[in-house]
């Protein structure tokens, strides 16, 4: 069984991490509200034990002062005939029974009542036997049954003695001190909850720059535009320190992105016009090793042959690391009028004599855009390579094109296995390979025809073919009619 500091370390720190979640303008408001609560809950103890001394010595004197008055004045003459006490002869009784349930008794020495205030027509008469004051009697002072009790000794006309009672009730000073705690505690809590709200108050404006530098980041983070200037507080405080770290950090930031993004303008410049240059070269290897394979015999051909496929693949690598160079670096090629039909036919034609047992099936419907055949038609063959690639042979590939709406659409699908769910996200990216492909490919297809579909302002949706799976691409471009011409670059 867990020991009881454990649970007590579990519950501070429980505590400890409800509290960091709090924020911060309720934390200081709480924290300035709980201090205030103690200080109140001291000052108002204080008080209340200080008030109460005071109320109980008054009343007490008071008691004291008017057992005192009344033994002086009252002068009782005794009636032998009824064996009674007249004690309202020299004094008014009333006077000393105004304020609250006063009693005032005048006893024998056997403990007998006398007289009393209801006997001789007192403002408030009382029953005898209520409080039970009880002999012996003693001349001091005492509380007893509630009521704080005075005892004098006074003698009466003709002759005798007894002891005189004057009782007062302690209610009337519970009451009073019960309202004097009531006030104090209203005076506590109305204190704490003005200091809560006053703490929140002055929170609030003194957290006011934080929340416009919070502001002012957050439109950086949208906009992405680390020139903007952040608000300074007119107080040199640590806000202010605060916010001049922050502006040096952006332009800062603002400085080594402004080089960062020149870096790699010319580096996608090299490597678009490294790329464009390789082309030339590599036309002319391609070339001679052409004559060069019809020429040779044997062994000899077969190796300009195996020359000639590398020669052709680097080729085909360097056209799509060009036209990605030309992506990046925003260069926009001449736009003709383009049918994505007679694409579609044109690569389905190139690609049918190496379809490795695929069915292709095409239906080309008209759907001319404004765009760049050369990078179309890489478009339109990557699609189909990565369908007849991914997929086993004997699977059927589906290809077609049209108007939708004034966008050119271009639909490849193919009943195969389908992307794995964790490749789906980062199909696009450049140099991601499905498993299926192996080593074949440079993991560049799909990278291609993003950056095409995107430089002629179009979309690509990759989804399933149908409920039994496969993978279906939709590319949709906006057609000529509705795409403007970009100028040439």
């Amino acid at each position: 069984m867990r020991s009881l500091g454990s649970y007590i370390r579990s519950a501070a720190r429980a505590t400890f991490s409800a509290y960091r979640s709090v924020p911060v303008r309720w934390r200081l408001a709480g924290g300035s509200a709980v201090l205030t609560f103690v200080i109140l809950a001291a000052f108002a103890t204080v008080v209340g034990v200080l008030t109460e001394g005071q109320v109980r010595r008054q009343f007490n004197d008071q008691v004291r002062s008017a057992a005192n008055r009344l033994a002086r004045q009252i002068k009782p003459v005794y009636d032998a005939a009824s064996d009674q006490l007249d004690c309202a002869t020299h004094v008014d009784l009333s006077t000393y029974d105004r304020a609250d349930d006063v009693q005032i008794r005048v006893f024998n020495d056997i403990g007998q009542v006398m007289c009393s205030q209801a006997q001789t027509g007192g403002a408030n008469p009382k029953p005898l036997n209520r409080p039970a004051f009880l002999p012996p009697l003693q001349p001091g002072t005492s509380e007893e049954h509630g009521y704080r009790v005075e005892v004098r000794e006074i003698g009466w006309f003709p002759a005798g003695e007894g002891p005189l009672l004057y009782a007062r009730p302690l209610s009337a000073i519970d009451h009073t001190l019960a309202r004097v705690r009531l006030f104090l505690a209203l005076g506590v809590l109305g204190g704490a909850v003005l200091a809560l709200l006053a703490g929140l108050f002055v929170a609030r404006r003194a957290m006011r720059p934080i929340a416009e530098l919070t502001d002012a980041a957050r439109e950086i983070e949208r906009t992405r535009d680390t020139s903007l200037k952040l608000p300074y507080p007119e107080a040199e405080d640590e806000v202010a320190e605060l916010a001049r770290t922050l502006d040096g950090m952006l332009r800062s930031l603002d400085g080594a992105r402004g080089e960062t993004e020149a870096m790699l303008e010319r580096q996608r410049e090299f490597i678009a016009d490294a790329s464009h240059e390789l082309r030339t070269p590599l036309t002319s290897v391609l070339a001679n090793l052409e004559l060069l394979s019809e020429e040779l015999k044997g062994e000899q051909a077969e190796t300009a042959h195996a020359a000639l496929r590398s020669t052709r693949r680097m080729r085909r690598l360097v056209g799509d690391l060009l036209l990605l160079a030309r992506a990046d670096a925003k260069r926009i090629a001449p736009r003709r009028p383009t049918d994505l039909a007679q694409v579609l036919i044109e690569a389905v034609s190139e690609l049918e004599p190496v379809a490795d047992g695929h069915e292709i099936s095409i239906d080309p419907g008209p759907a001319v855009i404004a765009g760049v055949r050369d990078d179309l038609h890489r478009l339109v063959l990557n699609l189909l390579e990565n369908a007849i690639r991914h997929t086993p042979p004997g699977t059927h590939v589906q290809a077609s094109t049209g108007l939708e709406d004034g966008h050119a659409f271009l639909v490849v699908a193919d009943d195969g296995p389908g992307i794995a769910p964790d490749l789906e996200r980062r199909v696009f990216e450049r140099f991601v390979r499905g498993a299926r492909g192996g080593a074949r490919g440079s993991g560049l297809g799909l990278a291609i025809v993003r950056a095409v579909v995107e430089s002629h302002g179009g979309t690509v949706v990759l989804g399933p073919a149908g409920p039994d799976g496969g993978t279906r691409f939709e590319i949709r471009i906006p057609a000529a009619s509705r795409q403007r011409q970009p100028a040439p670059g």
